[in-house]
């Protein structure tokens, strides 16, 4: 487990590691979308907004289909780096780990096989308005469904996430609870835009108007995206009989203070010790940002895989260690699952992430 390290409660975090060592996870991938990542400049996860419009579906095909020669939705280009699918797609396949898709509110449906949990896409954060409270209460309790019956089946949760502007409305969600969230959330540039993401979550909580002390699924609501309340419903759930890592930086830190203020609003009976949160190195050691303030903050314990791209053949890869793009698609927790459950150490994963892109290469010149 050398290439884990703890960054939060290292203790309870090396108590989890060592009832999950060995065991084989199932991924659960939820899909979500607000309209904030549409904004000019919010997000690194596509080049234009019609490529961001489509990342989640393009990273849903990718994961379950691989490369093709022809997909509905390719990969989305990005302004520096390659797609985080590809570390969690190198892990799914190497180990043959088992894959969930759930879509929590899409544009459009995905192309391959899914889940659909009858939500929909949010507005953008600033209206303040983001999802009706209805649609909001539907999807915690499809998650508590489904965290349910998929922990039955497994030895333990990954959960990851695709949602592109994701890392906004979660520095929306963490202030709505009450949180100093300011100049603490990540993002896809190599320099967080903390200013631009600030200014929406103020200028929709203002346009909210939340009570003093606001229900958790009002402020999901209000400022929030689809995939929220689903992941916080599957952990919490799921918590009660297995072990859960919540893969991903500020977007699953966000899930974990929600969890917290759920479980508390709806006297709702979870296992606190059971969840953790995982993710890279690149998200746990931003220094545009404090992943681990954050954590210490929502009382979340916080893991990340020490994965490194600097020694790539790969620019595309090496762009990580300069900032660009980070984490998404569940990679730091898929990364943090490889080395648990088979010992994948730097030299594995490297090179299970670099014959993905080779085999890219050869497609592109065919």
């Amino acid at each position: 487990m050398a290439l884990i390290k703890t960054y939060t409660q290292p203790q309870p975090g090396q108590a989890w590691l060592n009832r999950v060592q060995g065991r084989r996870p199932t991924l659960v991938l939820t899909l979500g979308f607000t309209e904030t990542g549409l904004l000019p400049g919010i997000s690194a996860a596509g080049a234009t907004p019609r490529d961001r419009t489509v990342t989640a579906l393009a990273d849903a095909e990718f994961m379950v289909n691989g490369l093709t020669p022809a997909p509905t939705y390719p990969l989305p280009p990005l302004q520096a780096g390659a797609s985080p699918a590809l570390i969690s797609r190198a892990v799914l396949v190497g180990q043959a780990i088992p894959l969930v898709l759930l879509n929590a509110g899409l544009p459009l449906p995905p192309t391959v096989p899914h889940l659909d949990l009858g939500g929909k896409p949010a507005q953008c954060v600033s209206t303040g308005a983001a999802l009706p409270l209805e649609v909001v209460h539907q999807l915690w309790h499809q998650g508590l469904a489904q965290g349910e019956s998929l922990a039955v089946a497994s030895d333990y949760l990954l959960l990851a996430e695709c949602v592109v502007g994701g890392t906004t409305t979660a520095l929306g969600v963490l202030t709505g609870l009450g949180f100093d969230a300011a100049e603490r959330v990540n993002s896809s540039h190599p320099t967080c835009n903390h200013r631009q993401k600030q200014a929406l979550v103020a200028q929709g909580l203002a346009l909210a108007q939340l009570p003093p002390k606001p229900h958790p699924l009002a402020v999901v609501a209000a400022v929030g995206d689809p995939m929220q309340p689903v992941v916080a419903g599957l952990a919490l759930a799921a918590s009660r009989t297995r072990p859960v890592l919540l893969a991903g930086g500020t977007q699953m830190l966000a899930v974990y203070a929600l969890m917290v203020a759920l479980a508390k609003a709806e006297g709702y009976d979870w296992n606190p010790n059971q969840v953790v949160v995982g993710t890279t190195r690149w998200v746990a050691e931003d220094a545009t940002g404090d992943t681990v303030g954050l954590a210490e903050l929502t009382g979340a314990c916080l893991m990340a895989t020490q994965l490194s791209f600097a020694n790539s053949r790969f620019e595309a890869l090496r762009a990580y260690e300069q900032g660009f793009v980070k984490e998404g698609v569940g990679a730091g927790g898929c990364a943090i699952a490889a080395a648990l459950y088979q010992n994948w150490g730097q030299p594995e994963l490297l090179s299970a992430v670099e014959a993905l892109l080779d085999q890219k290469s050869q497609i592109e010149k065919a």
